[in-house]
């Protein structure tokens, strides 16, 4: 199920289980994800985006993997806050995902992420190769992180249902 509201998925997550963080781009996917008590988000992988069917079998096998029980996607809105194509696209890509499998959804701010992942592997010395090789994943955690840190605000001792 799809949440607008942080609140609401925070209802939704079992007690303590790992998330995943998604930075959606035109041509990749960043992922992220966290420890199972939802404390740190870190990079893991970047896919090279093909069609949805696709993409979403990989995404599957990789949160199953992870046994992930909560996603959240990045939703690339306008400096204003306002929502133009690309957070449709994502909000389509979500609703595309959630009715393969069930799995609680929400949206994480995305705005600067990848301002604030460049500057962290610029600060790291990373080669311009490097840093193209790992943005999107990086990023994917700033996303993650900072779901994760709105969710300890709301149930500061589980990140989750209490």
């Amino acid at each position: 199920m799809i949440h607008e509201a942080i609140e609401d998925f925070a209802a939704a997550l079992p007690r303590m289980g790992a998330l995943a963080g998604l930075d959606l781009g035109t041509k990749t996917i960043g992922i992220a994800v966290s420890d199972t008590a939802r404390m740190v988000a870190s990079p893991l992988t970047t896919i090279r985006r093909t069609r949805f069917t696709a993409d979403a079998a990989e995404l599957d096998r990789l949160l199953e993997s992870r046994a992930i029980v909560g996603l959240v996607v990045g939703l690339p809105r306008n400096m204003d806050g306002s929502e133009g194509p690309r957070a449709q696209s994502t909000r389509a890509f979500a609703r595309n995902l959630n009715s393969r499998a069930p799995l609680a959804i929400a949206f994480g701010d995305e705005r600067l992420s990848t301002v604030a992942a460049e500057r962290a592997l610029l600060e790291a010395d990373t080669t311009r190769k490097r840093r193209a090789e790992v943005i999107d994943h990086v990023a994917a955690s700033y996303i993650l992180q900072g779901a994760l840190d709105r969710l300890h605000r709301i149930a500061p001792q589980t990140g989750g249902k209490t």
